[in-house]
């Protein structure tokens, strides 16, 4: 008895499933004809929505700023073109007016992406038949970014080079052409069969010059400002450089013809500098000797600087050279002579009788006692000093008896033991 209720129930099932099935077919069949005009007006919603959203990238909900970019030429932009970031397209320009100094865009741009408002922003074309967009390309990614109203200046914009400008440059590069020397050059690519060849390397050599330049072109562009310089600057001294150069020639002249004597120089030097050695080794024991007397010497010489500045240059009279020099003239020897003595310093230190052949060395602290400003008015006692300068006399605590080092006996020193 359950088994017959269970296959009733699935027979059932089945005939209701069927029926169903039947009549949805013929309710279809009945109604082909408003199904298939559902069906076309569906697919065209449905195209119409793609076309919107997905080709044309029109979102009618979505929120837009509008941002507008101060140009200094159109460079081709029109309204409707894409605005891109990075070469995404995230807007569209709604209008391109002229202003006084050139050209502003309003760009419609989806408030959902964030510019930064640093970015540069540049005309470019997909293609060399133009399409151009608006393309803003941030130098970082760090805010503030780009709000409705905001107004990006000129000097962060960059348009395409012109059609007309390109041709003028074109005619340019034409202009300087020297057409016999291309000339030549074509018929002498003609002479040999490698003639192809060696055009492909030199058109191969162009483009690879072209293109490494065009690598480091902040680079080239910073070298060919400074070479303008440069050449401005030579421009400029020709004159002086063309002296230069007449002088140059002169002393190099002047060298050629004494060859012979440079070269005679080159070939004896050798001579010379070893009886310089010589010199030099002979006199090595008592070097030491030698540089201590050099060290004294100037020592005393510092302390006399002030008088022998007036000596040679002396600030309230004329040189004294000058003065000696001036005795001789008119063919004779002009001097005045007066016969009346002098006071004469006595310096207060022990004197050696003149007959002997002793060579003493000299004193080293020799001061006239006597301060009296009219006698040695010469003397370094009177000499210019500035304030505070106590070098008049002796320094404080030296022995006023200390001599000079003795002067050095080396091997070819000639004894003196009677002068």
């Amino acid at each position: 008895m359950t088994n017959r209720t269970t296959s009733t129930r699935r027979v059932g099932i089945v005939e209701r499933s069927a029926r169903g099935a039947v009549g949805s077919v013929g309710f279809v069949r009945r109604n082909r004809t408003v199904l298939s005009l559902g069906s076309l007006l569906l697919i065209l919603v449905l195209g119409i929505a793609y076309l919107t959203f997905g080709a044309l990238q029109q979102d009618p909900f979505a929120e837009r700023i509008q941002v507008h970019v101060d140009l200094v030429e159109s460079g081709g932009l029109l309204a409707g073109q894409d605005v891109t970031y990075r070469g995404i397209p995230v807007g569209k320009v709604e209008a391109v007016e002229f202003t006084e100094t050139g050209v502003v865009a309003t760009a419609s741009i989806d408030s959902e992406t964030k510019i930064p408002e640093n970015s540069e922003v540049r005309v470019s074309g997909l293609s060399a038949a133009g399409e151009q967009y608006l393309d803003f390309r941030p130098t970082s990614t760090d805010g503030p970014y780009l709000v409705d109203g905001t107004v990006i200046a000129s000097d962060r914009t960059s348009v395409p080079i012109g059609l007309a400008k390109l041709l003028l440059d074109l005619k340019g590069t034409g202009d300087q052409i020297d057409v016999p020397k291309l000339q030549g050059i074509i018929d002498e690519l003609r002479v040999g069969p490698e003639a192809p060849q060696k055009l492909a390397s030199i058109l191969d050599g162009g483009v690879f010059l072209i293109s490494t330049l065009d690598s480091v072109l902040p680079q080239t562009v910073s070298m060919l400002n400074s070479t303008k310089v440069v050449l401005g600057t030579l421009s400029e001294t020709s004159v002086g450089l063309t002296q230069t150069a007449g002088n140059l020639n002169s002393l190099f002249s002047a060298a050629d013809r004494m060859d012979g004597g440079f070269r005679r120089l080159v070939d004896n030097g050798s001579t010379t500098m070893e009886s310089i050695d010589a010199v030099i080794a002979d006199n090595s024991p008592t070097m030491v000797q030698l540089l201590g007397n050099l060290a004294t010497v100037s020592q005393v010489t510092y302390l006399r600087v002030p008088a022998l500045q007036e000596l040679f240059t002396p600030s309230d009279r004329g040189s004294t050279l000058a003065a000696i020099t001036s005795i001789f003239r008119d063919g004779g020897l002009w001097a005045i002579a007066e016969p009346y003595p002098r006071y004469v310093c006595d310096y207060d230190l022990p004197r050696n009788s003149a007959a002997l052949p002793l060579y003493p060395e000299p004193y080293l602290y020799t001061y006239c006692n006597n301060p009296d400003p009219g006698v040695l008015i010469r003397g370094s006692r009177n000499a210019p000093r500035p304030p505070g300068d106590d070098t008049a006399g002796p320094p404080p605590g030296v022995d006023p008896l200390q001599t000079s080092d003795p002067t050095p006996i080396g091997p070819n020193t000639i004894p003196t033991p009677t002068g």
